[in-house]
């Protein structure tokens, strides 16, 4: 079997076969028992050689391989260069699709790894990454246990470009767990810590996307809008492939204030445009049903974009509440004209099953939407009018409430100076 040293040839060589014959190679160049400055440069090469090959091939189990077998060589290199192998062969084991177990398994190992060799900044930075894939994958509880501790332990050592992260994943943690006082309290530490150092705009763009969602939920959607904005130029800037979403929660907030008029402007602009696809055609479908208040085309537009509105956690949650707004105004006009109608007769004119309008209707009648009742037994709605308030109770009121003012004054006068006044048979006399 031919034996290939750690020199600058052995690589030309690699670069030039074939991608089985290169990864044999390189594994070749990796086992060269010399540890010259240019022997270390020349395997630093191959390693980078190395896992691109391996993620094209789409071999994970390799790469979490090489990873345990490269301890040793790491004895032999800076730290810094050791954080940067080690965070480089996880990024191109997270290129490959479905590796999110083997992801988790890796970053456990190199945790252990990290801890036994005592080396802190790159433990701290795996945990990071740990619990970002304990929250993709649902774990929320172990996500949280690991963060708790590591934020304790990174704010001791005042780490805050590292703190700018974990504040960040904690706050979509608690987002995902639905308690939104603490995502923003978590969102605003990260703030706080990334007003003292200088941060990348990626991250920048990632601290203004998170305000942008946490501002959404609370049905504020102008300043939530403002801040998806500032996260589509950052992102947009970058190439970065986050920016068609920051586009997408920016046309949904246009349709949650009414103004679904504005999103084909929004596409079709100079920015909009590079971004053209499923995502925006999703968006432009819902607000072309809001804008005709049709829940036919609303039903269809959910159908045909499923992966883009249902399965987004974020647009699935807001098009909810505008899918149940919608039904309301609907059932309103259309029932306005009756004193009392089939549910048939309504579920038919909506074009919606008549369970789930029955099952609406009662739900507007005990939130007072309308005055009325359902009679099941002949299938129909009966609509009351609305009590006219009677304008005597609330004169009323106001003459009691005038009287309670008129005693309170009294008796401020009487404390004030109690000889002042004197209460006979129910007549003020002045002393």
């Amino acid at each position: 079997m031919v034996s290939y040293p750690a020199t600058t040839e052995t690589i030309s060589l690699a670069l030039e076969a074939n991608s089985s014959e290169a990864i044999s190679i390189l594994y070749q160049v990796l086992e060269d028992p010399s540890s010259s400055p240019e022997a270390i440069r020349i395997k630093e090469q191959a390693i980078t050689n190395l896992c691109d090959r391996l993620t094209e091939e789409k071999r994970g189990e390799d790469l979490r391989k090489l990873l345990t077998k490269l301890r040793p060589f790491f004895s032999l290199i800076p730290k810094a260069k050791t954080a940067k192998i080690v965070r480089g062969i996880i990024d191109a084991v997270a290129k490959i699709p479905g590796t999110t177990d083997l992801q988790i398994t890796l970053c456990k190992e190199m945790v252990e790894w990290t801890r036994a060799e005592k080396r802190t900044f790159l433990r701290q930075r795996v945990e990071a990454r740990l619990a970002a894939l304990l929250m993709e994958n649902k774990e929320y509880v172990e996500a949280l246990a690991l963060l708790s501790t590591l934020v304790k332990e990174v704010r001791r050592l005042d780490d805050k470009l590292l703190l700018v992260d974990i504040d960040l994943l904690e706050s979509k943690l608690h987002f995902s767990l639905r308690n939104l006082p603490k995502a923003k309290a978590a969102l605003t530490a990260a703030r706080t810590a990334a007003n003292a150092i200088y941060v990348p705009p990626a991250q920048q763009g990632t601290i203004d996307l998170q305000s942008g969602i946490l501002h959404a939920e609370e049905k504020d959607y102008k300043t939530g809008y403002s801040y998806f904005f500032e996260a589509f130029e950052s992102f947009n800037a970058l190439g970065d492939p986050r920016a068609v979403f920051s586009l997408k929660y920016m046309l949904l907030c246009k349709i949650m204030v009414s103004q679904a008029d504005d999103v084909a402007g929004i596409i079709s602009s100079k920015a909009g445009l590079q971004y053209v696809g499923p995502d925006l055609d999703a968006m432009k479908a819902v607000a072309d049903a809001h804008s005709k208040r049709s829940l036919k085309l609303f039903e269809n537009a959910l159908r045909d974009y499923k992966a883009q509105l249902e399965d987004d956690p974020i647009v699935h949650r807001h098009l909810s509440s505008l899918y149940d707004t919608l039904l309301e105004q609907n059932l309103c006009r259309l029932i306005e004209p009756f004193s009392r109608v089939e549910i048939a007769h309504i579920a038919e004119l909506i074009g919606l099953p008549l369970d789930h309008v029955e099952k609406k209707l009662s739900q507007m009648i005990l939130d007072k939407k309308f005055a009325g009742t359902l009679d099941q037994g002949a299938g129909c709605l009966i609509i009351f009018e609305d009590p006219k308030a009677d304008a005597i109770y609330s004169a009323t009121l106001d003459t009691i409430a005038n009287m309670g003012k008129v005693v309170d004054s009294l008796y401020v006068r009487y404390r004030s100076d109690p000889k002042k006044l004197m209460f006979l048979d129910g007549e003020s006399k002045h002393v």
